[in-house]
C-alpha cells in the first residue's frame, strides 16, 4: 500500500480511503464490518463517514467494527452539516450545531477523538470564523485532531485558511471535493490552491456514481439495485449521454490494458497530481477487492493522454456538484461530446 502525507500534517494515509456511505444501508452491518476489516488488513488506514449517512447508522457501524480492532491505527474522518432532525437548528455550521453534533458522533463512533472533522457543505449566510473558532475549541479540547471541508468553492477554502492564519485558529488540512473523469472542474482553481497551500484532497465519486463502471445505459433505465434507483435525481441528474459515451470508451481502454472500467476510473483519480486519496465507497466485498488492486498500479503517460482526449483538463461532461448551491453549470451538457472542450463560461 502506498502512503501519502495528509496535507501538511505529519500523518501519512493510504492512497485509497474507505468510504462508509453504504454501511448499514444498503450494505448489512456484518458485511460492512467485514469490508472494514479487509480494508484495514490490506493497509487502508483512513475511513470516511458522516453523521448524515443513514442518519448516524454508518458511524455506529464504523465504531463497532473498530472496537477492539486497532482503532488507534486508523484515522476516522466524519462530517457535520446536514439536518439530523426536523429542528431548525439541528443543521448547518453554527457553533451550537457542531458542538452538539460532535458529541453525538463521538458517542456513535465509540471513541474519545475524531481524527478528521469535516464541514460537509458550506453555508454563505454566516461568518466562517464562527465555525472555525468552534472547531479550534474542539482541537484544543482533544476531541478533534484535524479539521477539513467538503465540496467548498476554492475561494471559501482560501478565506478559511486566511482567517486561521489571522486569528491563530486551527487550519483546514483537507478538502473533499467530487472528482472524476467526467467532472474535472476542480483542476481550474481548487486543485492548484490545494497544491500551493499543502491541502490534502480526499476526493469523492471517483467512479462517477457508477457511470464509469458501466452501470447505466441511460438516466431513465437504471438497475434496480443501483444507487440511482435508491436515491433518484440526486444521482440520475449526473447521468448524461456524453458521460455514458465516455464510460464506454474508458471501458475499451481498460480492457486493452487488462483492467476493469472501475479500476481504470479509480486509477486515473489516484494518480492525478495533488490528490491524496480517492474515496472508495464499496457496497460489497467483491467491489472492495476490485478496488484494492489499484493501490499498487501506476498510470502510464500514454493512457493518461488518451483519457485527457475524452474529457479535456478542467472541463466537464456531467455535473457532480449538483448537490451544492454554489457551482452552476453554464453550458448545455447535451451539446458536449467526448473530446470536445466544455467551453464553460464565467
Amino acid at each position: 500500500m502506498l502512503y501519502r502525507p495528509l496535507g501538511r500534517t505529519g500523518v501519512r494515509v493510504s492512497c485509497l480511503c474507505l468510504g462508509a456511505l453504504n454501511f448499514g444501508t444498503p450494505t448489512p452491518e456484518q458485511e460492512s464490518v467485514e469490508i472494514i476489516h479487509r480494508a484495514m488488513d490490506a493497509g487502508i488506514n483512513i475511513i470516511d463517514t458522516a453523521n448524515f449517512y443513514n442518519l448516524g447508522e454508518s458511524e455506529r457501524v464504523v465504531g463497532r467494527a473498530l472496537h477492539g480492532h486497532g482503532r488507534e491505527n486508523v484515522l476516522v474522518a466524519t462530517k457535520f452539516h446536514f439536518p439530523m432532525s426536523d429542528h431548525i437548528n439541528a443543521r448547518g455550521n453554527s457553533r451550537r450545531h457542531l458542538m452538539l453534533a460532535v458529541e453525538d458522533s463521538l458517542r456513535r463512533l465509540g471513541t474519545d477523538w475524531i481524527d478528521l472533522y469535516q464541514i460537509h457543505r458550506p453555508v454563505f449566510d454566516m461568518p466562517q470564523d464562527e465555525t472555525l473558532r468552534a472547531l479550534d475549541d474542539l482541537v484544543r479540547q482533544g476531541k478533534v485532531r484535524y479539521i477539513g471541508t467538503s465540496t467548498f468553492p476554492a475561494w471559501l477554502v482560501m478565506e478559511g485558511l486566511s482567517l486561521s492564519e489571522r486569528y491563530g485558529l486551527a487550519r483546514y488540512v483537507t478538502e473533499q471535493p467530487p472528482y472524476n473523469l467526467l467532472d474535472r472542474r476542480i483542476e481550474n482553481e481548487l486543485l492548484p490552491l490545494a497544491r500551493r497551500y499543502d491541502l490534502g484532497l480526499l476526493t469523492w465519486a471517483p467512479l462517477a456514481s457508477g457511470v464509469l463502471a458501466g452501470r447505466y445505459s441511460s438516466a431513465v433505465d437504471v438497475p434496480a439495485d443501483s444507487r440511482a434507483a435508491r436515491v433518484g435525481s440526486y444521482v440520475t441528474d449526473r447521468i448524461t449521454p456524453q458521460g455514458i459515451r465516455v464510460g464506454q470508451r474508458l471501458a475499451e481502454l481498460a480492457a486493452e490494458h487488462h483492467l476493469t472500467a472501475s479500476q481504470l476510473a479509480l486509477l486515473w483519480v489516484k494518480e492525478q497530481p495533488g490528490v491524496t486519496a480517492p474515496i472508495i465507497g464499496s457496497r460489497t466485498r467483491a467491489q472492495l477487492e476490485e478496488m484494492l488492486a489499484v493501490a499498487d498500479l501506476d498510470l502510464s503517460a500514454e493512457l493518461a493522454g488518451a483519457l485527457d482526449k475524452l474529457v479535456p483538463p478542467g472541463s466537464a461532461v456531467a455535473n457532480f456538484h449538483n448537490n451544492s448551491n454554489w457551482m452552476k453549470m453554464k453550458v448545455n451538457l447535451a451539446d458536449i461530446h467526448p473530446g470536445q472542450n466544455s467551453g464553460e463560461q464565467a
